[in-house]
């Protein structure tokens, strides 16, 4: 397994050169990037441009290995308006084209949220009416990922949808398209569940992995911790990810502290996952 560091730790405008020179000097050997509204990498980034991020990840012996996107919180992929449904669907081919320029095999995605608490005056979706708008959109943007041979991360998030992997496994055998998997969050899943199980029942389905923390004896984001300050059963999250043959990238996501050291959480987490990795 390989470590990788997420573009989701800081601030969308962050500067991607200096960025990616602070996780080079700390040994990460991959990174995700992510799009946005603002930054350096939106809808609107060009291929020249795209190409410069290339380089400059190259140039640092970085692997781009995966893309994600802040842009599905605002717009859902479940809204009950058709309009919003496929400005997703043209989010997500944005992504899956941008991975390809970037040499990336995965994005990841939202698949849509029955309410959430990330963004203001959303209505509320009905879980099967859900259900069945993700499962559409999915094998719409499927034919897309087969096109440009990268595969769509389905990630487990706070979003009161797909809330045991029973029904993640069975929206991703539903779409059956090769380039539609699971992208996997320990932390995330540890107020409705236990990661451990949720691995190996995903199995081969698991595209990528996201490791953070999280204390169940708070709430809220601020439950959020460095790892293995939390309640993660890492030891037996690394034994199922053994388990099912995985052998990809576990990338460290910190929920971002953007003003005052926005790096500092890169170091941190590079000791913990050469703890863990070790496991």
């Amino acid at each position: 397994m390989k470590k990788g560091a997420s573009f989701f730790s800081f601030a969308q405008d962050v500067n991607l050169n200096e960025a990616m020179g602070k996780m080079k000097d700390v040994g990460y050997e991959g990174v995700e990037l992510v799009t946005g509204e603002n930054g350096e990498l939106t809808m609107k980034t060009t291929d020249t441009q795209l190409a410069t991020i290339k380089r400059m990840a190259d140039d640092y012996g970085l692997e781009i290995h995966s893309v994600g996107t802040w842009l599905l919180w605002a717009n859902n992929l479940v809204s009950p308006d058709e309009k919003e449904r496929e400005f997703c669907r043209d989010i997500i081919r944005n992504q899956l084209d941008v991975a390809a320029a970037l040499g990336a095999d995965t994005i990841l995605i939202v698949p849509g949220y029955c309410g959430t608490e990330f963004a203001e005056n959303k209505p509320l979706v009905r879980y099967d009416d859900a259900y069945k708008r993700a499962k559409e959109s999915i094998s719409i943007c499927a034919e897309h990922a087969e096109k440009v041979k990268v595969s769509i991360g389905l990630e487990n998030v706070w979003n009161k949808f797909l809330l045991s992997p029973l029904e993640m496994r069975d929206l991703i055998d539903e779409v059956n398209s090769e380039y539609v998997g699971a992208y996997f969050d320990v932390g995330n899943i540890m107020y409705v569940g236990y990661p451990q199980h949720w691995i190996e029942i995903l199995g081969k389905r698991i595209r990528k992995i996201h490791f953070c923390d999280y204390r169940v004896s708070q709430a809220g984001l601020g439950a959020f911790v460095d790892l293995m300050a939390g309640d993660v059963p890492f030891a037996q999250v690394m034994q199922s990810l053994r388990n099912i043959g995985y052998d990809d990238y576990i990338t460290f996501e910190m929920l971002p502290n953007y003003e005052k050291f926005p790096y500092q959480s890169l170091i941190s987490g590079m000791q913990s996952l050469e703890t863990l990795m070790a496991l």
